[in-house]
This record gives C-alpha cells, sequence and structure tokens, in this order.
C-alpha cells in the first residue's frame, strides 16, 4: 500500500473508532456482553494489520531515509541548489513524522483495545446447557459459539471473585488519541497520572543481556586501533587482540513493560478517578469548609475572568491581558468582600483555599494510584502464575512475577483514601499495611507447588494469604473478594499444609515437589 494512502486509511479509522463510545450499562446482558467482544476483537485485528503495513514499510525508522540530505551532504552541494535542498529536507521531514505519529497512535489503540478486552475476559465467561463446560469470552469465540458436545445453547456467568475494573474502559484512548487526553488535565490530574506511571514504570533488578567487548588490533597500516564488538565477532578468535574492557548490557523490564500500556492505563484510571472526585467532591468539601458557597462562588468567578478576553486589550500582549484580569478580579473580590482594602485575603476564605489544596493533594490525587495498586495487588494474589502467563488479563504486558524491587511499590497503601472511598463510595477496598510481604509469600507459594498439580481456588487463597498476614476478619475478605467462607478456610487449610505438613504422605509429596 502506497505511503500517504495507509496513513490516510489509517487516520480514518481511528477517527471511527474515536466516535464509538463505550457503554457499560447493558454489559452483563450477554447479547451486549458478545456482541461488544466481538466488535472490539474485529477492531483489534484490524489495528494489528495496519500496524504490520506500517512495520514492513519502515514506519518505525522513520527519519533512516533523512540521512542523504543531511548535514553531511551539504558540502557536495553547489550554491544555488542549497534553497532546493533544504526544501527537500523539509518535505521528508514532514513525511517521517507523519509515519511516526500514525505507528505511535495506532500502538497505543491497540494497547487501550487490549486493556479492554483483557477486562472483558476477566469479567465474564460462558457455561454450556448441556454439558456444564465453562468457556472463555474468547474461546467461545473461536468455536463460533458451539460447545464441544455440539449444543449452541449458552448461559452467561460474571466472575465477581476475578480482578477487573470495567469503569476505566470508556476513558481509555482507544482512537490512540492519548495525547489529546492527556492535555486537558487539570494540574490534579497531572499529578495523578505522572504517580501512576511512576507505579507502573518501577523496574526489577537489572539482568546481565549481552557482554560486548572494547578492543585494541593493528590495522593494515600497523597501527593500533580501538573497536567496539560482541562476542561473535571474528576478531575474539585473533591472537593479537587487545582486551580492554568487558561491557555488561543489563535490561531493567518494568511492572508494565511497555509504554503505550502503561500510558493507557494511566488515562484510564485517571479519567476514572476524575468521575469519582464529580460524584464525592462536593460532600467531602461541605464536611471540612467553613463556608462551601462562597468558595464556589469564588472559584467560578475567578474561572469567568482569568478565562475573558476585553475588546479593548490586544489578545497578543500577555502582559497587559494578565494585569487586567488580575486587578478585575481583585476589585470584584473587594465588592463580595473576599479581600480588604489592603488587598489581604479574608483569613476564613484563604483557610478554606488551603483546606480544598490539601484535599486535592493528598485525596484526589491518590485516587488513581490507590485504585490501580489494589487492582494489580488483587490480580496477582487471586491468579496462577499459569494463568498469568499464558491467559489475556486486565494489564498488557505485565511481569509474570515481581521482585523484591518492584514489590516496593506495594508498600504506600493509601489508607486515608481508601476511607474516603469506602466512606463515600460502592467501592469495596481494604486497607492493607503489608501488601508487599503478603504477595512476596504469594510469590514464595506458588515456587512451592511448582511443576505439582495441586488445584488450588486462587481467588481464595489470596483471600487466606491476606487472614494469615494480616488477620482481617474471614467476612471482611468474602464481602471484599466475593467469595464464600468457607472456600476461604478451605484454602487456609491448604496453606498450613504445604507449609507445614503434618502426616508423613504430605512430608514425602512435598519433598517431590521441591525436587
Amino acid at each position: 500500500m502506497e505511503e500517504s494512502a495507509l496513513i490516510r486509511k489509517s487516520e480514518k479509522y481511528l477517527k471511527e473508532i474515536s466516535k464509538d463510545e463505550i457503554l457499560l450499562d447493558n454489559i452483563e446482558d450477554f447479547n451486549y456482553f458478545k456482541d461488544l467482544y466481538s466488535k472490539l476483537n474485529d477492531r483489534l485485528n484490524k489495528l494489528q494489520q495496519l500496524k504490520n503495513f506500517m512495520d514492513s514499510q519502515g514506519y518505525d525508522t522513520p527519519f533512516r531515509s533523512l540521512n542523504r540530505y543531511g548535514t553531511n551532504s551539504v558540502g557536495e552541494i553547489a550554491v544555488e541548489e542549497f534553497s532546493e535542498n533544504s526544501r527537500h529536507k523539509q518535505y521528508f521531514r514532514m513525511k517521517a513524522n507523519a509515519k511516526k505519529n500514525i505507528l505511535d497512535r495506532t500502538k497505543s489503540a491497540i494497547d487501550s483495545h487490549k486493556i479492554v478486552m483483557g477486562n472483558l475476559e476477566q469479567f465474564g465467561y460462558v457455561k454450556c446447557e448441556n454439558c456444564y463446560k465453562k468457556y472463555r469470552i474468547n474461546e467461545y469465540e473461536d468455536n463460533d459459539g458451539k460447545c464441544s458436545c455440539g449444543s449452541k445453547n449458552f448461559y452467561f456467568k460474571i466472575n465477581r471473585d476475578n480482578a477487573y475494573r470495567l469503569e476505566i474502559l470508556p476513558y481509555l484512548p482507544l482512537s490512540g488519541n492519548y495525547r489529546v487526553l492527556m492535555n486537558q488535565f487539570t494540574p490534579w490530574e497531572r499529578d495523578s497520572l505522572k504517580k501512576v506511571l511512576n507505579i507502573l514504570k518501577q523496574e526489577r533488578k537489572g539482568t546481565v543481556k549481552t557482554i560486548s567487548l572494547v578492543i585494541k588490533i593493528k590495522d593494515e597500516n600497523n597501527r593500533w586501533i580501538r573497536k567496539n564488538i560482541t562476542l561473535d565477532s571474528e576478531y575474539v578468535n585473533r591472537y593479537e587482540v587487545r582486551i580492554e574492557l568487558l561491557r555488561f548490557h543489563r535490561t531493567k523490564p518494568a511492572i508494565i513493560d511497555d509504554k503505550h500500556a502503561r500510558t493507557a492505563l494511566a488515562i484510564g484510571y485517571v479519567k476514572y478517578a476524575k468521575s469519582i472526585v464529580l460524584q464525592i467532591k462536593d460532600s467531602i468539601l461541605k464536611k471540612y469548609l467553613s463556608d462551601f458557597k462562597r468558595l464556589n462562588t469564588y472559584n467560578k468567578l475567578q474561572k469567568e475572568i482569568f478565562n475573558s478576553v476585553p475588546d479593548f486589550i490586544d489578545k497578543n500582549d500577555g502582559n497587559s491581558l494578565e494585569s487586567w484580569r488580575e486587578f478585575t478580579f481583585e476589585e470584584e473580590c473587594k465588592k463580595l468582600g473576599y479581600i480588604d482594602k489592603f488587598g489581604n485575603l479574608n483569613r476564613s476564605l484563604k483557610r478554606d483555599l488551603k483546606i480544598r489544596d490539601n484535599i486535592e493533594n493528598i485525596i484526589f490525587t491518590n485516587i488513581a494510584p490507590a485504585l490501580i495498586i489494589w487492582d494489580i495487588f488483587r490480580y496477582y494474589l487471586t491468579t496462577s502464575h499459569y494463568r498469568r502467563k499464558t491467559v489475556n488479563g486486565p494489564f498488557p504486558h505485565i511481569r509474570v512475577e515481581l521482585d523484591r524491587q518492584q514489590i516496593k511499590i506495594f508498600q504506600n497503601y493509601y489508607k486515608k483514601v481508601i476511607k474516603v472511598l469506602n466512606n463515600y463510595t460502592n467501592l469495596k477496598i481494604i486497607p492493607i499495611e503489608n501488601m508487599d510481604v503478603i504477595l512476596y509469600e504469594k510469590f514464595k507459594l506458588e515456587d512451592l507447588i511448582k511443576n505439582s498439580n495441586i488445584k488450588l481456588n486462587y481467588p481464595a487463597l489470596g483471600a487466606a494469604l491476606i487472614h494469615l498476614n494480616s488477620n482481617i476478619n474471614i467476612d471482611i475478605l468474602g464481602n471484599t473478594f466475593n467469595i464464600n467462607g468457607s472456600k476461604i478456610n478451605k484454602e487456609i487449610r491448604n496453606i498450613e499444609k504445604l507449609k507445614k505438613p503434618k502426616s508423613e504422605k504430605s512430608k514425602k509429596f512435598l519433598e517431590m515437589i521441591k525436587k
């Protein structure tokens, strides 16, 4: 496909996607759920095809073609051709930027669709009415809605105990418009975005990926020259080579080891957090402010004046415009009694402004980080190593397991934020002080039972590990994880048997799986 045609086709398709919102009102209806998943799956396949076309045409290295028009060739160009050469360079640079941008948007759209589909796959499954066999929605689609027993009659079940967050789906950059969405953020939303990205960027301890050498070797003029080579280079086997330095190249994968997946998740969680803030903000501020109405009037006045431009001032004259806005705002505040004749802000209003800023910085900014920390914690805790490795989840490109460096992100559990969310919303989150320790115990348990056929109820196992390491009441855990308390008790007994086997048979079994 011709380059400009591919760019136009991709932009048109992404624009179509941007007009189609995800609605969750009927998500528990099987027909709606099935149609939504099928539509998103078709979209994802088409986006991946477009990306493959772009990769085959060099869109991942678009500036390579600029080398022939670079500064190195200036000396070879006649003076009369210099302006023509500059136009050529500008033309090719524009084309390279267009390629880079459309590939970037397509990658973002692909990862956003993967997040949606991963959440939907965690949310529900279908069960055959004839033989009661379970199918994940992707398996149901692959089998064209037909069971292995030949039946086409299914009923839809919701995984209440799985880890997912459907509420973020309408806010994801499904059309790859992540830059546009980020530019719309308020100051506290931008701070929240940075915090979420820092969580997802947390790198594990570096491991050596490759080794290279710095050597000295004689050239054809018998002079010693320095070269950087790899271990498979032809120079390694020469006896006259002098090795000066070994360079170890390390890889430090992040928790979510993909830039676009991290950005899409962060945007989704921050915009969902904003929707929560809009619901609870007034109730919180009324509780702590001395005069809620006055603060609203002050904010409204400030917004109106600082967004207005009078006809008698040049819009391009920034200093005059800013001075007019400050003077007008101060005069209006004086009329309302918010500022005295000396320009001092009313003491109680000043205190209310400070309280509002503290609530934004301590509570609102940390809602998205608190939610994603809880969701990632729950995902690792309630899934098996095998499932995380083989099944699509709500976090594309997430590490199958974390090392001690990455587990440190769970040391901050946002107790104040969780208290506010529990008081003002229907979200089920428990403040757990030692989340990092509990995850470490979970990974140790997975190593213990690796390569064995032990069957465990992993959602109940996660709740059991929390109970054993924090003494949180089983009833509270059952309500939070949507699990029957008897299942949690059963997994508590299984953990105790695995850690401290009592019978000789159990001891021999543990010795066998350790080997």
